[in-house]
């Protein structure tokens, strides 16, 4: 039977397969946080276990890090006490521990690529559902509970069902001010939130072909929000390119023979996908999303649908737009605007904040939006500083923070107030996600620049020259 790419990454994995039952899989790097990782440590205390394979196992601060003013005590004692439980286990259990102030320290998902933590056809798990991101590599990667943590650290394997597998097909071209953010939400757009559930996506064709390894990251990191379990690109020159020469990758006669397990991970011709679905890359505008869950976006050019026009209930639907403020029918071009984010695991990378500069250079901030611009890691701050971006960013009026997962998720000081409106460059937009009463539209960082310099929702096709 012909194999597809992630019954190669999975297969080769399988410690044991339970019969009707899940399969034991080996994990090759487990990446924890100071949020999830807590608890798992205290169970290996309460168990007198220790960590089995420590090297394999990286720890980064990001969730509740403050982006202003990282040198001084944390203010928020709950995050301040979780800091300091990630710092203490991570000297206790022999992990690898990049804290506030640490060189290598940024957003779990940003910083394993840009060490090499992240290789083609391993098998990453983290205590967060944006593990998907590591797909981009041709790995298997996705999120963990609080109790798998424990396992993991304990066993270096995990108890997982082998989900269903489909393919995403997009072939031809991106139109002009087309990113790998507007892909990702049009293809959310198109399946829901929950067309994926019980599957691993396999991206194919010459759009992804085509995109950076920081757009494909882009897009791995959003097949969660449509329920799928990861999401995955077959490895190719780009991704070994990207990978070869980092800290933590294979070195000398060791990448030869890695090399040749990765040049054979790819989807065999014939094999077999339990959904399929195909696009053309000229059907895809500019992003925007008008309501509380990730699939509720539309094409910059079109209006807010009716209900009848979308799935699931009247009243559910109706329920959203009236928590956004808006209505059907109407759009979204000219919507006034509060706050601007750039940054997350989705858009925190330097392609970003490169993209972002360039759409706002020469022209002045708004004044009636806020923006956050949050790099995802050290090294994404020190490369905009280097490469001239944050001076022309300063000229247009905007400021730097430090890295962290900031107003993506509202567990640290970077939060949006009630009612106010956010267009953001993160993953959800859940009622409350950036802030209680907050109201968030998911966008590329194009589209935020565009919005920054207007104060209000704009095509930033006109901007582009």
């Amino acid at each position: 039977m012909k194999k597809t790419l992630f019954d190669k990454v999975w297969d080769k994995h399988v410690v044991q397969q339970i019969d009707h039952g899940p399969d034991v899989l080996f994990i090759d790097r487990h990446m924890v946080h100071e949020v999830t990782s807590p608890v798992a440590f205290l169970g290996l205390k309460n168990r007198n276990i220790k960590v089995m394979s420590p090297e394999r196992t990286f720890a980064t601060a990001d969730h509740n890090t403050p982006t202003i003013n990282q040198h001084l005590p944390v203010k928020d004692p709950l995050s301040a006490k979780q800091l300091a439980a990630l710092e203490e286990n991570a000297k206790k259990y022999g992990i690898s521990y990049w804290g506030l102030g640490h060189e290598k320290n940024g957003i779990v998902h940003v910083v394993g690529p840009e060490y090499g933590i992240t290789l083609p056809g391993a098998t990453i798990v983290c205590g967060d559902s944006h593990t998907s991101t590591h797909g981009a590599f041709g790995a298997i990667a996705f999120g963990i509970g609080t109790s798998e943590v424990e396992m993991v650290l304990s066993t270096q394997c995990i108890l997982q069902p082998k989900p269903k597998k489909m393919r995403i097909n997009i072939k031809g071209e991106l139109q002009k001010g087309v990113t790998p953010k507007d892909v990702a939400l049009f293809i959310i757009s198109k399946l829901t939130t929950s067309g994926a559930t019980g599957h691993f996506v396999e991206y194919a064709g010459d759009v992804f072909a085509n995109m950076s390894m920081e757009g494909r990251m882009t897009v791995c990191n959003l097949s969660i929000e449509m329920g799928a379990r990861g999401g995955m690109i077959a490895p190719d020159e780009k991704t070994f390119d990207y990978i070869r020469g980092r800290e933590f990758t294979p070195k000398d006669g060791e990448w030869d023979k890695a090399m040749n397990y990765w040049q054979d991970l790819y989807t065999e011709e014939g094999a077999i996908f339990d959904k399929e679905f195909f696009f053309d890359g000229i059907e895809i505008e500019p992003m925007i999303t008008f309501g509380t869950n990730p699939g509720m976006g539309i094409g910059i050019s079109d209006e807010i649908p009716t209900a009848e026009n979308v799935e699931g209930g009247n009243a559910t639907y109706q329920k959203s737009l009236n928590y956004m403020g808006y209505n059907e029918g109407e759009t979204m071009i000219g919507k006034e605007i509060d706050f601007v984010f750039l940054g997350s695991c989705t858009n925190g990378r330097i392609e970003d904040f490169r993209a972002f500069t360039e759409i706002v250079k020469g022209k002045k901030k708004a004044d009636n939006v806020t923006a956050w611009l949050v790099p995802g890691s050290h090294k994404v701050e020190k490369a905009i500083k280097e490469e001239g971006l944050l001076d022309i960013l300063k000229e247009s009026g905007f400021e730097l923070r430090e890295p962290g997962c900031s107003a993506c998720l509202a567990m640290n000081d970077d939060k949006v107030p009630i009612g106010k409106y956010a267009v953001s460059t993160s993953n959800r937009n859940f009622e409350g996600r950036q802030g209680p009463g907050s109201r968030t539209l998911l966008a590329s960082p194009i589209m935020a620049a565009a919005a920054a310099v207007t104060g209000k929702v704009t095509d930033p096709r006109t901007l582009i020259i």
